[in-house]
């Protein structure tokens, strides 16, 4: 499997270049020129390991040069402050089935990737014989930055800074970030929201005489965004064990395909999905949910990318996003890997708000995938009535992946396909809005909330957040957007 831009498929990496780097020196991301393929003897293979061990046997034919026993020794250190079933599934009903994404460290979905990472990371510079130390930036709508954080702190070699919007994401996600106290890590505050974080991010990367800068003071620039393609591997394996927890259940006939349903703003998660359906993963219909800030709907429904819209500070606020980075490497997919084509409809994006597929691209994306939105009455209205119907909890943006889900049955009733939805975060990260949901007033700081919610559903306090109680935010820097650069240097001491 070779790598290669999505604008320009001479523009080649090998895994470990892909890793390191993150993104191609032309603003491209790294993808696959092949993908490897899964048969159903290697997914009933799969139904017998653990977790650890489905993980490495998925991720090795995407990361050529690295090989199984290796990976498996990242698996296990990666994935030890998980819980025996990382990713369990919780049935709504004979259909409807929700896989839980967030009992990583950080109870969200990105756990899985930013947990595995820091080990592909530091092993591809070994590979690449780079002793430079690795300086990670990376731009969150809430759960990536904590994620990456809690990765990435104290690993020997590489420094993490992460940017995110300025009362763009929720306090307690805030606090996940701003309480970290490991000297290897800086988390700034942006005055703008996502978009521009990522925008800023993704300006010094492209930025040659930044690079250089860096080098020169032995230092090398990557990514813990999922524009690296190391994030991307391990989301696709999930979806794997998703589909064999199915089967060991008896929740579904082996060899028969599954529904997914994944609530989405920068389009990785669904991404990983789409790969894995394509690697022979039986998955009959992708389902993409967005909340307002619904220019992925749009998308999929019109074949029009337009981001020229009001940009929406919602309650689920990790999918606040007009600027969806990896719809880049399916629309690579979507054009048979013509980098001149993709690199068109992105400069359309940049320069002039908006573009759109051929009306042949457009029929694939329709036939692949279905989309729906969910505004913040319809999010909370089905917290409360999944809550009272199933005594199922789920937080902001799950729910937005269960209305969308509920809409899709109802236009196409024949589709009895057992489905997952991709629960991405514990609804006691938006302790406030979980509450409104429920019909209950609480005052008192964000802890009294935590409280209170555990108190209601009978559901203890994830350690990760009641042990944020004691700390203090050490980071308070704020930021204005022409700011970034200066700020990554002031830290750097350069």
């Amino acid at each position: 499997m070779n790598f290669v831009s999505t604008r320009d498929i001479n523009k080649t990496a090998n895994s470990a270049e892909a890793i390191a780097y993150g993104l191609a020196n032309d603003g491209g991301l790294f993808a696959p020129l092949t993908l490897p393929n899964f048969s159903l003897e290697d997914i009933a293979y799969l139904s017998q390991k653990s977790y650890s061990e489905l993980v490495a046997f998925v991720a090795e034919p995407f990361l050529p040069g690295f090989i199984y026993e290796e990976l498996g020794a990242f698996t296990n250190c990666a994935y030890s402050n998980f819980p025996s079933n990382p990713a369990p599934i919780v049935s709504l009903d004979e259909k409807t089935h929700i896989l839980e994404l967030f009992h990583g460290p950080t109870l969200a979905f990105k756990d899985f990737a930013l947990s595995l990472l820091p080990h592909l990371l530091t092993a591809s510079l070994k590979k690449l014989n780079i002793s430079k130390t690795a300086v990670i930036l990376a731009a969150t709508s809430g759960d990536t930055g904590s994620a990456a954080l809690e990765g990435f702190a104290n690993i020997s070699g590489a420094k993490i800074c992460v940017f995110y919007p300025q009362g763009g994401v929720s306090n307690i996600q805030r606090l996940q970030m701003t309480s970290k106290a490991e000297t290897n890590v800086k988390v700034i505050g942006i005055k703008g929201n996502f978009d521009d974080a990522q925008s800023g991010v993704k300006n010094i990367f492209s930025d040659f005489a930044v690079g250089a800068k860096l080098e020169e003071a032995g230092y090398i620039l990557s990514s813990a965004n999922s524009i690296n393609w190391g994030r991307i591997v391990p989301q696709i394996a999930y979806y794997f064990s998703a589909y064999t927890n199915l089967v060991n259940t008896g929740k579904l006939t082996f060899g028969k395909p599954m529904n997914v349903v994944v609530p989405t703003g920068n389009f990785g998660n669904i991404l990983a999905a789409y790969y894995a359906k394509k690697c022979g993963l039986p998955i009959h219909k992708l389902i993409c949910a967005s909340n307002s800030n619904n220019v992925l709907t749009n998308f999929i429904s019109t074949g029009v990318y337009d981001r020229k819209r009001t940009f929406l500070a919602t309650i689920s606020p990790s999918m606040d996003i007009l600027i969806s980075s990896n719809l880049e490497r399916f629309l690579f997919e979507l054009y048979n890997h013509d980098g001149e084509a993709v690199k068109t409809l992105i400069t359309a994006l940049a320069e002039e708000g908006r573009y759109k597929i051929t009306h042949e691209a457009h029929k694939v994306v329709e036939e692949l995938i279905y989309a729906g939105y969910a505004d913040d009455k319809a999010t909370l209205a089905i917290i409360k009535e999944t809550w009272q119907k199933y005594g199922y909890l789920s937080d902001t943006h799950t729910a937005v992946g269960i209305k969308v889900y509920r809409e899709y049955i109802e236009k196409n009733s024949n589709d009895k396909t057992p489905t997952i939805i991709a629960a991405t975060a514990s609804p006691f990260k938006f302790a406030d809005s979980t509450l409104e949901a429920l019909g209950v007033s609480a005052l008192g700081d964000d802890f009294e909330k935590l409280a209170k919610l555990s108190e209601i559903s009978g559901i203890a306090i994830p350690k990760p957040l009641g042990n944020l109680m004691n700390k203090e935010e050490c980071h308070k820097t704020l930021c204005n957007l022409n700011e970034m650069k200066s700020q990554l240097f002031d830290w750097l001491k350069l």
